[in-house]
C-alpha cells in the first residue's frame, strides 16, 4: 500500500476460518469483488506496490560533503589564503598565479572529495528498487463473476480473490480459501529462510504464531512450485511481509553510523584544530614585537602604539601556513587509494566490497552473524545417505552419497560403481527417477533446481547410480563431461532419468497429500503390464508395505523385526536431520494393471484422491534416502579460523531449532555435547526474555544459534549487538535476511544464491557464496588497517616536522623557511606516493590469531605521539637548521657552501633581521642562484626576504629527503629495517624514487622553480641535505628499541598475571 492509504486494525486471517475471512472482507469466493467495492478499496487502501522513499536532494547531499572538520579547516585556510593573496596584489601592484596556487588547489582537493562523496551516496540505496522487482505484475482475480486472467498486481485491493498456480510469482499476502488440487507448496525462504518448499493448507493457526507456521498463508514475493488454489487477498503493498521489509531496509538506511576509522579521523580533527589555534595564537604572541610596538614613559605608563599593517599581515600569513603544514592535505586521498587497492585484493578473493569505509570496518569485527541455509549450508537439497534392504528381511545395507549440490558431477556414491547395480538398486533408481516432477536448468553459473528441491535431489543421486546397461552408461558418461557450464541453459538433459523414462513410460500420477503423506505413479513395464511406484514419508509407507525386496531381486514378508531394524534406522538418520523419504513399488494392481488413460473403466478410481490409499496397500518395500541442505565443505575450517581469531560467530536462521542445533554442531559453532540451553533460542523466544537476561547472553562466549527467526528478530539481535559495543558483520542472501544486512557494521551478501535485494542492502558480496571468504576479507581488513595505521602515522609525524620548523622559526625570529604552497606540495605530492606504498606492506604471519582490535582504541597512543614528537622536532630542527647554516656558515662538517659567493651572517643578524635598516654598514655581496645572479645594492635587506630563495631550497630539500627516510620507519610499528629492510615493500622504494623525481622536477624546471620560489642545488648542497636527512632513522631505531623492550615487558607481565 502506498502512502496516504487509511489502515485498520490488522485481521489474523491466518487464525480465522475461510468463512470468517470471506464474511471479513464482505466478499464471495466464486464472484469475486464488485467494481464498487474495488473503488472503495483502491482510495482506502492505496496502490499494492511498495512505497518509494524521497531521496536527498543533491543541494544537501553536497553540502554534507563538507561537514566534516578537516575539510572546515582547509576551507577556513583556502580563504584565509584566498584574501591574504588578494591584499598582497593589492598593495604591490602585481597579481600572478603564484600567490593563488594555495587557495586553487586547496579549493580542488575539496571539490574532488565532494563529487566522489555525491556519487557514492547517490549510488547507494537501490536495495528498496530490487525489492520491487520481486513483485508480481500481473494476477489472476475473479471480479463481478468474471476471471480477469491479466490484472496489473498494482490494482489488487484487500478481498480480491486471485488463483494461483505453479510457476506464478504471489502479487499480495493472501489467506489460502481453496485448493483445486491435493498438494499446494511454496518457495518461500527468500522470505523466511526455511531451506525447503512449504506445503499449504486451508486450516487456520493459532493466532500468536511465527511466520513460518501460517501454513494457510502465501506472502508477497514468493513463489508456487506444486498446486494451484484460490485465495483472498489480505494485505497489498506496504503492509505486506516484503513491505514491512522494505520499511525495516529504510530505518537501517537512516541509522548509519561512521566507521571505526572515521570516528577516529574525526576526532584527530578536531584535536588538530585545537593544536592549530593553540599555535596560530603562540606564533602571534611571540612575534607581536614586530608589529605592535610602543614606547614607556617615565612612570612606566605606554604610550606612542604603533601599529603595522603589513607585519601584521605577514606573521598572520605564517599562522596560515602552520595550519596547511599541521592538516595532513594528502590524508583523504591517500586512505581512499589504500581502501581502493584493498577492494582489488579482496575482488581477487571472491569478496566484492560496494562500500570502501567497509574494508576498514571488517578488520574489528567481532562478531559474524550469520543466516544458515544458503550461507553456512549450500541451500541446494541433496541425497546424503541411502539404505536399501540386505540379504535378509532385518539387514540393511548403507551408502553415504558425496555431493553438496544439484551438480551431477559433484560427488559418488561411495561403495557402488556407477551401473553396476543389482535388483534391489535397480528398483530404488526407477523409483527416483520416475516418481518425480523435477528438472534442473543451469543459471548464473550454477546447477539449479526445476521444481521441488527435494524431487531435483533424487533426480541428480539417479545421475550418481548409473543405469544397468553398459552402453548406455558410457553414452551418458560422456554426455555428462561435455556438459556445457559456460552458457545458461534452461534444461540441464539427465542421461540416466531419460533412460528410465524411456524404459518404463509414465502412464498416470497419484499426486501427493497430506492425509497419506505420498505421491505415486504408474509406469508401463516391457512386459506390457503397470507398475506403480511409491514414494512419501518413511512410517506411512512402511505402515502400507506387507514386502520388501532382496539385493537378488526377491520379494520376502514384512516381518516384525525388518520393521522395528527399518524405524530404528529411520530414528538414526532423522537426528541426523535428514529429511528421510522412502520407496516402494507394486505390481498387482487389479484394474489397473492395463490402464492406459482417461477411457479406461479403471480411470474412475484415480478421479479422487481418497482412493489413492487403497490403491497404494500392499507395497514392496525397496529403501530409504536420507536428504539435507548440507553444509558447505569449506565452513568448518573458516568457524575454526574465526574461533582462534577472537571472532563469534552467532546463527541466525529461519529453519526449525533441530535442524538449526545439528548444523551448528557439525560445522563446529557447537562442540557434541555442548549444553546449548543458554545457546540455542527461537527468536520470538530469545526477545521475550528480560533485557538483562538478553544481554548477558550476547556477551558471553562461543557461539549461539537462534533458530525460526522472521526478518524483524534478524534486525533486532543486530541492533542489539551493536548498542553493546560489537562490530558486527551479518551475512545472508534472501529478502529476509535484508534489513539486518543494511543494520549491521559489514553486511555481506551471496552473490551466486542471494537476492538482488540482499546484495543492494549489503556492503560486500561473495562472489563465490564461501563462507571461508568472509574469514580472508577479515584478514584482509586488519592488514589494510595496520597499513592505514602506518601510513597515517607517517604522514602525521611528516606534518608534526612541518609545524616544527615553521614554530621554530617564528620563535626564533628567523625569515620565513617555508612558505605554504612549498609545504602543500609536499603534503599532497612528495608524501602521497611512499603513503600510498605504506598500504603494500605485507602482512604480519600471526594477523588471524590476534584478537580483534576495539573499535575504539587509540589510533596514536602516547608512547607513539611521543615518538613522533621527537622524530618531528628533529624534523623542524633539520629543516630550520639547513635554513640558519646556510646564511651563518661557509662550511658544514667539512661540506663546501661558499661556491656561490653569497654572504655569511651573524646567527643573531639572522634572528633578528627585521632591524636590518638600523644596521650601519651593512653590506652583501651578489650570489648565483641556478643560472641567475642575485645583487642586493639597491636595498641589502632584500637578502633575508628575495636573497632567502637557496636556503628555503635547501630547506624545502631536507623536508622533503627526511620524510622519505622517514617512510622506510613506518614500515614496521616497531620492528628494526635490520630484521625488516626496505625491499620487503618494493612499491614504497618506487614510491621514494617517484617523490625525489618530483622534486628535481620543480627544481630543476624553471617555470615550475619559479612557481615554488626555489633554485637548483649544487653537488655539495645536496651532499648537506643527506647529512642533516639521514639521521632521522638512527633516532627512530632508537626508539623502536625501547618500544620493542617496553612491548617485551607487557607481554612477560601479562604471562606472569595469568599464571
Amino acid at each position: 500500500m502506498t502512502g496516504g492509504g487509511i489502515h485498520e486494525d490488522v485481521f489474523p486471517a491466518w487464525s480465522n476460518s475461510v468463512e470468517k475471512c470471506m464474511e471479513h472482507f464482505e466478499v464471495d469466493v466464486t464472484t469475486g469483488l464488485n467494481n464498487s467495492s474495488v473503488e472503495k478499496r483502491q482510495k482506502l487502501y492505496g496502490w499494492n506496490e511498495l512505497e518509494r522513499e524521497p531521496g536527498k536532494p543533491m543541494w544537501r547531499l553536497v553540502l554534507e560533503q563538507f561537514d566534516d572538520m578537516l575539510v572546515k579547516i582547509l576551507l577556513a585556510a583556502a580563504f584565509v589564503s584566498l584574501v591574504l593573496a588578494y591584499i598582497d596584489g593589492h598593495v604591490s601592484g602585481e597579481n600572478g598565479l603564484t600567490a593563488y596556487v594555495e587557495p586553487i588547489v586547496i579549493v580542488l582537493i575539496l571539490i574532488l572529495n565532494a563529487i566522489v562523496g555525491v556519487w557514492q551516496e547517490s549510488n547507494a540505496e537501490r536495495a528498496l528498487e530490487a525489492l520491487k522487482e520481486m513483485q508480481s505484475e500481473h494476477a489472476k482475480v475473479i471480479r463481478d463473476g468474471n476471471l480477469i486472467s491479466d490484472l496489473p498486481a498494482r490494482e489488487l485491493v484487500p478481498g480480491d480473490i486471485v488463483e494461483l498456480r505453479v510457476g506464478d510469482k504471489v502479487p499480495a499476502d493472501m489467506r489460502i480459501v481453496s485448493l483445486k488440487t491435493s498438494y499446494v507448496s511454496i518457495e518461500q525462504s527468500s522470505l523466511t529462510g526455511e531451506s525447503m518448499a512449504v506445503m499449504k493448507s486451508t486450516h487456520a493457526v493459532k493466532e500468536d504464531i511465527e511466520l513460518q507456521g501460517k501454513v494457510c498463508m502465501v506472502f508477497a514475493g514468493t513463489s508456487v512450485v506444486s498446486g494451484m488454489f484460490l485465495s483472498v487477498v489480505v494485505n497489498t503493498g506496504m503492509t505486506t511481509e516484503i513491505g514491512k521489509i522494505q520499511s525495516q531496509i529504510h530505518e537501517a538506511s537512516l541509522e548509519d553510523v561512521d566507521t571505526p576509522l572515521k570516528k577516529k579521523l574525526d576526532e584527530f580533527g578536531e584535536r588538530l584544530t585545537t593544536v592549530i589555534g593553540v599555535i596560530c595564537l603562540l606564533v602571534w604572541i611571540i612575534n607581536y614585537k614586530y608589529f605592535l610596538t610602543w614606547d614607556v614613559t617615565a612612570n612606566n605608563g605606554l604610550t606612542n602604539f604603533r601599529f603595522s599593517f603589513e607585519k601584521c599581515t605577514y606573521y598572520f600569513k605564517i599562522a596560515v601556513a602552520l595550519a596547511v603544514a599541521a592538516i595532513p592535505e594528502g590524508l583523504p586521498a591517500v586512505i581512499t587509494t589504500c581502501l581502493a587497492l584493498g577492494t582489488r585484493k579482496m575482488a581477487a578473493k571472491n569478496a566484492i566490497v560496494r562500500k570502501l569505509p567497509s574494508v576498514e570496518t571488517l578488520g574489528c569485527t567481532t562478531v559474524i552473524c550469520s543466516d544458515k541455509t544458503g550461507t553456512l549450508t549450500t541451500n541446494q537439497m541433496a541425497v546424503a545417505e541411502l539404505v536399501l534392504n540386505g540379504p535378509t528381511a532385518g539387514i540393511t545395507r548403507d551408502f553415504q552419497v558425496e555431493g553438496t549440490t544439484y551438480s551431477p558431477l559433484d560427488g559418488v556414491i561411495v561403495g557402488l560403481q556407477a551401473g553396476v547395480l543389482d535388483k534391489n538398486l535397480q528398483s530404488c533408481a526407477e523409483i527416483a527417477a520416475l516418481c518425480n516432477d523435477a528438472g534442473l536448468m543451469y543459471k548464473g553459473h550454477q546447477f539449479r533446481a526445476a521444481g521441488l528441491p527435494t524431487e531435483a535431489a533424487l533426480k541428480v543421486f539417479v545421475e550418481k547410480m548409473g543405469v544397468p546397461d553398459d552402453q548406455a552408461q558410457q553414452v551418458i558418461v560422456s554426455q555428462h563431461a561435455s556438459t556445457n557450464v559456460s552458457v545458461d541453459q534452461p534444461t540441464v538433459n539427465l542421461g540416466c532419468c531419460e533412460w528410465w523414462n524411456k524404459k518404463e513410460p509414465r502412464v498416470a500420477l497419484l499426486e501427493f497429500d497430506r492425509g497419506r503423506k505420498s505421491m505415486s505413479c504408474l509406469v508401463r513395464t516391457e512386459n506390457g503390464k503397470n507398475r506403480l511406484l511409491v514414494k512419501g514419508a518413511v512410517e506411512n509407507v512402511l505402515e502400507r508395505s506387507s514386502h520388501l525386496q532382496l539385493p537378488d531381486g526377491t520379494v520376502v514378508k514384512m516381518t516384525d523385526f525388518a520393521r522395528e531394524a527399518l524405524l530404528s534406522k529411520l530414528y538414526s538418520m532423522t537426528s541426523k536431520t535428514l529429511r528421510c523419504l522412502a520407496l516402494a513399488f507394486k505390481e498387482e494392481l487389479g484394474e489397473l494393471s492395463d490402464y492406459d488413460g482417461d477411457t479406461h473403466p479403471g480411470h474412475q478410481i484415480l478421479l479422487g484422491s481418497t482412493n489413492y490409499e487403497l490403491v497404494e496397500t500392499g507395497l514392496i518395500f525397496v529403501g530409504m534416502v536420507g536428504l539435507r541442505d548440507p553444509p558447505r565443505e569449506e565452513v568448518s575450517k573458516a568457524i575454526d579460523d574465526c574461533r582462534e581469531a577472537g571472532i563469534r560467530v552467532m546463527v541466525i536462521t529461519g529453519d526449525n531449532k533441530n535442524t538449526a542445533e545439528a548444523i551448528c554442531r557439525e560445522i563446529g559453532v557447537f562442540s557434541e555435547g555442548e549444553d546449548l540451553r543458554e545457546k540455542s533460542f527461537t527468536g520470538r523466544d530469545f526477545l521475550a526474555l528480560l533485557p538483562q537476561q538478553r544481554r548477558r547472553i550476547l556477551s558471553g562466549t562461543g557461539g549461539l544459534v537462534f533458530s525460526r527467526a522472521e526478518p524483524r528478530h534478524k534486525h533486532d539481535i543486530v541492533r542489539l549487538l551493536k548498542d553493546a559495543g560489537e562490530v558486527v558483520a551479518m551475512t545472508g542472501d534472501g529478502v529476509n535476511d535484508a534489513p539486518a544486512l543494511k543494520l549491521a557494521d559489514i553486511g555481506v551478501a551471496m552473490g551466486i544464491s542471494g537476492t538482488d535485494v540482499a546484495k543492494e542492502a549489503a556492503d560486500m558480496v561473495l562472489a563465490d557464496d564461501n563462507f571461508s571468504t568472509i574469514v580472508s576479507a577479515v584478514a584482509e581488513g586488519r592488514s589494510i588497517y595496520n597499513n592505514m595505521k602506518a601510513f597515517i602515522r607517517y604522514m602525521i609525524s611528516s606534518n608534526i616536522g612541518e609545524v616544527a620548523s615553521i614554530f621554530l622559526t617564528a620563535a626564533l625570529g628567523m625569515p620565513e623557511g617555508l612558505i605554504p604552497v612549498q609545504l602543500l606540495w609536499v603534503n599532497l605530492v612528495t608524501d602521497g606516493p611512499p603513503a600510498t606504498a605504506l598500504g603494500f606492506n605485507p602482512p604480519d604471519l600471526d594477523i588471524m590469531k590476534k584478537p580483534p582490535r576495539k573499535s575504539d582504541d587509540v589510533l596514536i597512543t602516547a608512547w607513539v605521539f611521543f615518538r613522533y614528537m621527537v622524530i618531528g622536532s628533529y624534523v623542524g630542527i633539520a629543516t630550520v637548521g639547513a635554513f640558519a647554516v646556510w646564511y651563518t656558515h661557509s662550511s658544514f662538517l667539512g661540506i663546501d657552501l661558499s661556491s656561490d659567493g653569497h654572504t655569511q651572517v651573524s646567527f643573531s643578524q639572522l634572528t633578528n633581521w627585521g632591524e636590518c635598516p638600523t644596521w650601519k654598514d651593512f653590506k652583501v655581496s651578489p650570489f648565483t642562484a641556478g643560472s641567475e645572479t642575485l645583487s642586493f645594492d639597491n636595498n641589502p635587506c632584500d637578502y633575508f626576504t628575495t636573497g632567502k630563495v637557496k636556503a628555503t631550497t635547501l630547506s624545502l630539500s631536507v623536508l622533503v629527503a627526511i620524510e622519505m627516510f622517514n617512510s622506510l620507519n613506518a614500515l614496521s610499528e616497531d620492528g628494526s629495517l635490520l630484521t625488516m629492510p626496505p625491499w620487503v615493500n618494493p612499491w614504497l622504494l618506487l614510491a621514494m624514487s617517484l617523490s625525489f623525481a618530483l622534486h628535481f622536477l620543480i627544481l630543476y624546471i624553471p617555470f615550475l622553480a619559479s612557481i615554488f620560489g626555489i633554485v637548483p642545488l649544487s653537488l655539495n648542497e645536496w651532499l648537506l641535505v643527506l647529512v642533516v636527512s639521514l639521521p632521522v632513522i638512527v633516532i627512530d631505531e632508537g626508539l623502536k628499541y625501547i618500544g620493542r623492550k617496553m612491548t617485551e615487558r607487557e607481554r612477560q607481565s601479562r604471562k606472569l598475571k595469568g599464571a
